[in-house]
This record gives C-alpha cells, structure tokens and sequence, in this order.
C-alpha cells in the first residue's frame, strides 16, 4: 500500500546540492511545479526555474515563516557538508550538519507538520563495522565528522519520531553518481569526476587506491528510492533511524575500465590522498535487506547501465563530443 503525496506544499532544503539538483526536477514532474518549493542559502541563479527561497537552514524563525506563508506538509533536508570538505572544518561542519537537522525537527514539532525526510549516509560506519554486506544494524564507529553527524543525526530523528510523533524517513546513501551536479567535496567523488575528463579527453589522477572497492548509486535509483520510500505507508516504515540502501559496488578501476569501452582514449593514474583514510573506513558493500522487505526498494542500474547512461546525459546535456562509441550493455 502506498501512501501518496496527495495535497500540500513540498520544501526541499540544500536544492541547488548534488541531490537535490535532481530531486526537485522529479517531484515537481510528479506532483506538478507549483507544490514544490526548493530552497538553498544561496541567492536564486540566473538560469533557476521554478519556485525558489533563499533560505538559512540553521534559521529556525526563516523556517517557521516559509512553513506557515506556503502550507508546507513536506520537508526534505539535504543541506550538509560531505565528507572531505568536513574534514577540512569540522566545527563549521558539526554545525551545518548537526543544527541544521535540528532545527527542521523544531520547526516540525512546533508547527505539527508531520512528513521528513533526511539523508544519512554509509559515513555512519567506521573501521569496526563488517566491510561487506554491513547489514542495518551493526557497529557504527565514524571516523569523520560527516559520519559523526550523521549518526547523531538519525538519533535525533528516531527521538523526534518517538516522542513527538513526526513521520521522519532517512536513506543511508551510498556514494551517488549525477550527470546534473558537478563533484561537491565528496569521498566518492572521483566517480563523476572522471566522466567529465573522459569525455573531454584529458588525463585523470584519482585520489584513491584503484582497488578501492566502495558501494555507489546512480543518481535516478537514489531519487526513485527517495520517493519511493517517502510514498510508502507509515505502518511498513520499522526503521526510524536511516535505511540501509544499496545499488552497487566497484572499485575506481573497474569503473574506468567500463567507461574505456566506450571511450578508450581515457588516462588515468593514481594518488591517493587524505580521502583514501576516509574510504578505507567505509563499508565495501552493504545489505539494504531491510529496505527491500519493508518498502519493496530494488535498484534499476548495474555499472554498465550507469556508465553508457551518464555518459550520454552529459555529452547530450552540456555539449560534449564523445570519440566514437563501441558496444555498451545494460541490465
């Protein structure tokens, strides 16, 4: 049984970010543009269509006033600082990631709208978890501050849930892959990034181990199970913490391997930097079991699919030439 976003006004927080650069297109095709609201602390760019606010996350009054001015029943919040640039300044990270939760949680209780949804991350994990199929519930010892608030953050939001009754959801994302978004300060990064030097023909160096095996998501699963998760019945929802979710996993040389069949001039090397730590306290693969008994999850793209699609969005979005294009395969 589903549950449908049936009336209201939806508020996407941190839109102009790697996921919700994509995700503010799908709701607005699903539900129609006006009862989607995105909004980012950055001023409206000049290209941007649609509703948009300019709007602190850590600013509880802002909140409080685009909630009751736009009959908000939905927020998603996905402002956050990622893992590497949060190395580089954790307190500033702690805050956004950490305050920024909180204060939507506030705004929620105090207002009694009831329907979030906020993303974790496989960050919650740390050196002590199983570096294969890490299942939903396990040792959680984060090695950065992004994982660290993350794992605050899903307490928080399974406290709000218990005692105040908000229908809070959360995916554990694994690294995403977007032909929309440029890199954002990610561990797993190198994996968009290698695309846009591919198919300007220019050499790449990756900044991890080339048999750094990680789990990854392509972009369109990660938004279909964001929604998907957020249209299921409250009564199939056991986890309110986070979910585990799962699409595949590779290393940076099977990935680069895969794109030289359909681009063989490639070049890589590698060097790895401060990131490799953070990777190697990073699950390997995980098990989403969880999410597939309760709300039916099931990813859609193999690292085959994913590559020959994101590397026609890109040549067909931002005017790429692409060296002649040998067979590909899909699942």
């Amino acid at each position: 049984m589903q549950s449908k976003e049936t009336s209201g006004t939806i508020l996407v927080i941190g839109a102009l970010g790697q996921i919700g650069s994509d995700l503010v297109v799908e709701l607005r095709r699903r539900y129609g543009p006006d009862r989607v609201i995105a909004a980012d602390i950055r001023p409206q760019p000049a290209h941007y269509q649609g509703q948009y606010l300019q709007l602190d996350a850590l600013d509880l009054p802002a909140q409080l006033e685009v909630i009751r001015a736009h009959h908000i029943t939905t927020i998603y919040n996905l402002a956050a600082i990622l893992s590497a640039r949060g190395e580089q300044d954790p307190l500033n990270a702690w805050r956004i990631n950490m305050d920024g939760l909180l204060v939507t949680l506030e705004a929620m209780r105090i207002t009694g709208i009831n329907r979030l949804f906020w993303p974790s991350s496989i960050a919650v994990f740390g050196p002590g978890s199983p570096k294969l199929h890490t299942p939903q519930d396990s040792v959680m010892d984060p090695s950065t501050v992004y994982g660290i608030s993350k794992l605050a953050g899903e307490r928080w939001c399974a406290y709000y849930h218990e005692k105040y009754g908000v229908d809070v959801r959360s995916l554990r994302y694994p690294g995403l892959i977007s032909y929309r978004a440029k890199p954002g300060g990610g561990t797993t990064d190198y994996a968009v990034d290698i695309f846009h030097h591919a198919l300007r023909q220019d050499p790449y160096t990756c900044f991890l181990r080339e048999d750094t095996l990680l789990p990854m998501m392509y972009m369109p699963d990660a938004i279909r199970a964001t929604i998907d998760l957020m249209e299921a019945d409250p009564a199939s929802i056991r986890v309110r913490s986070s979910y585990n979710l799962a699409g595949m996993s590779f290393t940076p040389g099977e990935i680069f391997a895969e794109i030289r069949k359909l681009v063989p001039g490639l070049q890589t090397s590698f060097a790895p930097d401060f990131r490799q730590a953070i990777a190697d306290s990073w699950p390997g693969s995980i098990d989403d079991s969880a999410a597939r008994t309760d709300w039916g999850w099931e990813p859609s793209y193999d690292l085959a699919a994913m590559v020959a699609d994101m590397l026609a969005q890109l040549e067909a979005n931002q005017s790429f030439v692409v060296p002649a294009m040998g067979p590909g395969s899909s699942n």
